[in-house]
């Protein structure tokens, strides 16, 4: 069934979202791969498609997702755009399940602030939190989560390194990303996508994990037919 206004039926537009962030490709590889399914579109046509329906993946990934681990992992990473340093916060709770991402240009206690208010109030409060030493994190921990358990210290967020590389990836990619709305915009539908479309494989047995693959596109399957032009 076609979207109104696009050319393609919605079959194809989900397929070629899903390619795109979970094989990190570019948007010249996956209009090859259309290409070799007889289906012809630009790369333009592809970014278009990234562009338009990751968040909506995303945003059903998230309403459907189950309410996660009271325990949390903080961190920040530099970022280059435009030959500018920014800074890409990430919050994971103790499955490796990313909460939430934020691109600032900044790393102080006001940045700090903003992203542990966002998620306190998407997820409430948490019984720990985990972050580096870094100082900006203390103010508003305190303030707006008194009764959590902070624990800063480097050795303890290595979950939360692991799940900045995919990120890294995917700037290789881009050659960098291009402005800060476009990461913003990219990696908040990319970490969730990710969620459920690679799951941590050698945490599951083969079995186990066909199940968690089946189940995945028995979801993109339903997300697909809740798409709208």
């Amino acid at each position: 069934m076609r979207l109104k206004g696009f050319r393609y039926p919605r079959e194809i537009i989900a397929y070629a979202v899903w390619a795109y962030h979970r094989f990190a490709l570019s948007a010249a590889d996956v209009a090859d791969l259309l290409a070799e399914r007889g289906v012809v579109v630009s790369r333009e046509a592809i970014r278009l498609w990234v562009n338009r329906f990751g968040q909506h993946f995303a945003n059903c990934i998230r309403r459907d997702r189950p309410q996660p681990n009271d325990k949390w992992h903080l961190d920040r990473v530099v970022i280059t755009i435009r030959g500018k340093k920014h800074w890409l916060w990430r919050a994971i709770d103790a499955n490796g399940d990313v909460l939430d991402i934020l691109v600032q240009t900044r790393r102080n206690a006001k940045v700090a602030k903003r992203f542990f208010q966002r998620l306190f109030t998407l997820f409430g409060e948490p019984r720990i939190v985990i972050t580096d030493k870094l100082r900006s994190y203390i103010q508003p921990i305190s303030k707006l989560a008194a009764g959590a358990d902070h624990r800063a210290h480097k050795d303890l967020n290595n979950a939360i390194e692991v799940s900045h590389r995919p990120t890294r990836k995917r700037e290789k990619i881009f050659g960098r990303f291009k402005s800060h709305r476009q990461a913003q915009s990219f990696l908040s539908a990319h970490d969730q996508i990710n969620l459920i479309f690679r799951p941590r494989r050698y945490r599951l047995t083969a079995t186990s994990y066909r199940h968690a693959r089946t189940d995945a596109f028995s979801l993109r399957s339903d997300y697909t037919a809740e798409m709208a032009a």
